[in-house]
C-alpha cells in the first residue's frame, strides 16, 4: 500500500521478482485495525469474501459483502471495510504481470455475487493460486505458473453470466475513449477542447456522447474525475492541501478550495477532518469515469 504522505510514482525494484503476484488477507491492507482511514491501493487487487459481512467502500463508495462477494480494486484507488470486519482472500499483482497475455482486466466486474458452479470455480481457482504463491513464487516456472493462473481467474471473471453483453454503441466507444485521455491528462488539463482535439472530433460530440452513457456533460465528467483523485489524496494521504491542488493544475489553493467545494459539496479541509468517520455509504459524488457507465 501506499503511505500516507506518498505516491506510487515508480514501481519497486522487486517487481520483477518473487513479489510481482502475491496473495494475502483483507486485514493486512488496513492501516490500523479499526480501517479508520481509507488507503491508496498501489496494485491491482482481487478480493474475494470468504466469512462474515459488511461493507467494503471503494472510492467512496459502499459494496455490500458477505461470502462469495468478489471485488476489482483498480490501483489508484482508495478501499477501506467498515465494521463488522470481513474476512477475505486478497489477490495482488502489478499490470506487469500480465504482459503478453490476452487478458482485459477491464473486463471483470468491479462488484460480484458468487453462486453455483461460478463460485466454485473461482474458490478453487483463488485457493489454488493462494497455495503456490505460497510454494512456488521463488522459481522461475513458479512465476510463469502464477502468471497463468492469474490470467485464467481474470477470464473467468470476465465471463460471469451477470455481465450486461450487448454491442457497444458509437456513443459508447467514444465515451471510453474520452475516459482513456482523461486518465492520461486530467491532471494537466481540464479543457474539454484539449480532449475533442486529441479524439478527432468535436466538444458538442463528446458531450453528447457523454451525456447518452452517464446523463453527464462531458465537462461534467472530466470535474469529477479530477475532483475524485482529490478525495482520494486528501483521504489516504497526508499531502498538505495546497500540494495536492498543484499536482492536480491548481495554481491557486483558492482556485483548487473552490473547485473542490464545488464538486463535493464540503471544502477541502473539512472533507479531510472528517476522514476518519466510519461508514457505509458514498462520501461523495465523483467517481471513476469508467464506472458511470455502470461498469
Amino acid at each position: 500500500m501506499v503511505p500516507s504522505g506518498h505516491f506510487a510514482t515508480a514501481l519497486s525494484d522487486a517487481v520483477s521478482g518473487s513479489v510481482e503476484i502475491d496473495t494475502v488477507t483483507l486485514g493486512s491492507l488496513a492501516p490500523d485495525p479499526g480501517w479508520r482511514r481509507q488507503v491508496l491501493v498501489d496494485r491491482e487487487l482481487i478480493v474475494l469474501a470468504t466469512a462474515g459481512h459488511g461493507y467494503a467502500e471503494v472510492d467512496f463508495r459502499a459494496l455490500p459483502c458477505r461470502p462469495g462477494t468478489l471485488l476489482r480494486v483498480r490501483a489508484g484507488q482508495v478501499l477501506r471495510c467498515t465494521p463488522p470486519r470481513l474476512n477475505a482472500t486478497v489477490i495482488r499483482w502489478h499490470p506487469e504481470a500480465l504482459c503478453g497475455l490476452d487478458v482485459n482486466v477491464e473486463k471483470v466486474p468491479a462488484w460480484a455475487q458468487l453462486a453455483g458452479e461460478d463460485e466454485d470455480a473461482v474458490i478453487n481457482e483463488v485457493s489454488q493460486l493462494t497455495v503456490d504463491a505460497r510454494r512456488h513464487r521463488d522459481s522461475p516456472a513458479g512465476r510463469s505458473l502464477l502468471r497463468h493462473q492469474l490470467a485464467v481467474l481474470l477470464l473467468r471473471l470476465s465471463m460471469l453470466p451477470s455481465r450486461a453483453r450487448h454491442p457497444e454503441r458509437l456513443e459508447e466507444a467514444t465515451f471510453h475513449r474520452f475516459c482513456r485521455e482523461v486518465e492520461l491528462s486530467y491532471q494537466h488539463t481540464r479543457r474539454v477542447e484539449d480532449y475533442a482535439d486529441r479524439l478527432g472530433c468535436s466538444v458538442r460530440t463528446l458531450t453528447r456522447a457523454c451525456l447518452s452513457v452517464t446523463g453527464r456533460s462531458a465537462k461534467q465528467v472530466l470535474d469529477e474525475r479530477v475532483a475524485l483523485q482529490a478525495a482520494r489524496l486528501l483521504a489516504a494521504t497526508d499531502e498538505p492541501i495546497a500540494r495536492i491542488g498543484r499536482r492536480l493544475g491548481f495554481t491557486e489553493p483558492t482556485n483548487f478550495g473552490r473547485f473542490f467545494t464545488r464538486e463535493v459539496g464540503v471544502s477541502p479541509g473539512t472533507f479531510r477532518a472528517t476522514r476518519e468517520d466510519p461508514g457505509p455509504g458514498p462520501v461523495v459524488r465523483p467517481r471513476l469515469p469508467a464506472e458511470a457507465a455502470g461498469a
